[in-house]
């Protein structure tokens, strides 16, 4: 990668997070009335449903917080932060069993619990970052209790019903994978203790159950003790997931300068670009079987924004890495037709779901599943990986 592609690319990431991202967010869905945002918004900002997502709020404000911290002391960010905390103190948490929802009308009345805990992640991370743009203490602790609930609900759910019945036990790759990235974001704002321990754990997991070098893939589901399981819900990859695990793991060798770790996610980045990338129209396919067969789910072949970010990280981290042009070229590829399809020229942000020809599907730009998150957190780490390396050639 020439000197002049790394400084053309960091601009186009940077401006692209500063200039067009995160101001149309703050422009189309903060709620100044009741607090927090609203996501479901159409091409041009139009809110189109007034629900909230709880992920969504935690990443909002994990977002702010992360630039606030990282880039440049705004009061604007730090605010708007803030007062969505405030509406996720108020609204996210059931006060019968603790555990957040899921989903929540505008005023913060609730709609909707899921099995899984992934709203207390992001809380998570949102609260870590409050803790260390601010000073206070009381973030840092509700940052703290808020992942050990995360961690226990999906060790021992409590009050739920399971996914599958005892017949056919499942385990999927997303627990552990969020995980890393959940401890090492509050390792790194509030010094969390546990964090490396909960992170060597989650490697493990990874290492000994999902990954399977006989056929060179990342299994998104296994059965306990990481069987394959020989139905549809066992047999279906999620190679952009597998993606982003595999930067997961990139990034925790960087930090620790050990090379096997990160020899572990390039080769999970390697096998799943293979399973993954479309050879025919660019761009990578959302599910796909193992063996090649055909999928059960009708959307397996249709490009969602959110692969594709993870992919320009993982590609772009890999070359920094490791050196190999191979990398350098598959960001490219992933880059280029990312830029090509998602972006929205007129109204700024990105598209999110794509036919499989690039076609575009929808005109939302944002719903309880899209967010400001996956796109900016892109944005910003590219630059951050871009600028390390023109460091390193100068």
């Amino acid at each position: 990668m020439t000197p002049e592609r790394i400084a053309e690319l960091l601009t186009v990431y940077r401006d692209g997070l500063l200039n067009d991202v995160v101001p149309f967010w703050l422009r189309h869905g903060v709620d100044r009335q009741y607090g927090g945002i609203m996501t479901a918004v159409d091409r041009d900002g139009t809110v189109v449903d007034t629900d909230k997502g709880v992920w969504q709020q935690g990443r909002f404000i994990w977002l702010l917080g992360e630039l606030y911290n990282e880039v440049e002391p705004r009061g604007e960010w730090l605010e708007t932060a803030q007062q969505a905390a405030r509406f996720l103190d108020a609204h996210g948490f059931d006060p019968d069993d603790g555990r957040m929802w899921f989903h929540l009308a505008r005023d913060g009345r609730p709609i909707r619990k899921r099995r899984y805990a992934f709203s207390e992640s992001f809380a998570a991370i949102a609260y870590g970052e409050l803790a260390k743009a601010t000073g206070e203490q009381r973030y840092a602790e509700q940052a703290t209790r808020t992942f050990r609930r995360f961690i226990d609900h999906n060790l021992q759910p409590r009050g739920v019903q399971p996914k599958f019945t005892a017949e056919r036990p499942l385990q999927g790759i997303g627990f552990p994978m969020i995980t890393i990235n959940t401890a090492r974001q509050l390792h790194d704002s509030i010094g969390l203790e546990e964090a490396e321990a909960w992170i060597d754990r989650s490697i493990d997991v990874i290492r000994r159950e999902h990954l399977k070098p006989d056929i060179a893939c990342v299994m998104e589901t296994v059965a306990p003790g990481g069987g394959i399981v020989d139905h549809f819900d066992g047999r279906t990859l999620n190679p952009g997931h597998a993606i982003e695990g595999a930067w997961f793991l990139m990034h925790e060798g960087k930090l620790r300068r050990d090379r096997e770790l990160v020899e572990t996610g390039c080769r999970m980045l390697d096998w799943m670009w293979q399973r993954g990338w479309d050879s025919e129209y660019g761009g990578l396919l959302y599910f796909v079987d193992v063996d090649g067969g055909p999928v059960q789910e009708y959307w397996h072949d249709m490009k969602f924004w959110w692969p594709h970010n993870e992919a320009v990280i993982a590609t772009l981290l890999a070359y920094q890495l490791t050196g190999d042009e191979k990398y350098a070229r598959w960001h490219a590829q992933v880059h280029d037709w990312s830029y090509r399809h998602f972006p929205d020229p007129e109204h700024g942000e990105w598209f999110g779901y794509l036919h499989r020809d690039g076609r575009l599907s929808t005109t939302l730009k944002g719903s309880l599943w899209k967010g400001p998150f996956h796109l900016p957190r892109m944005q910003l780490t590219c630059w951050q990986i871009l600028t390390e390396m023109q460091a390193q050639a100068a």
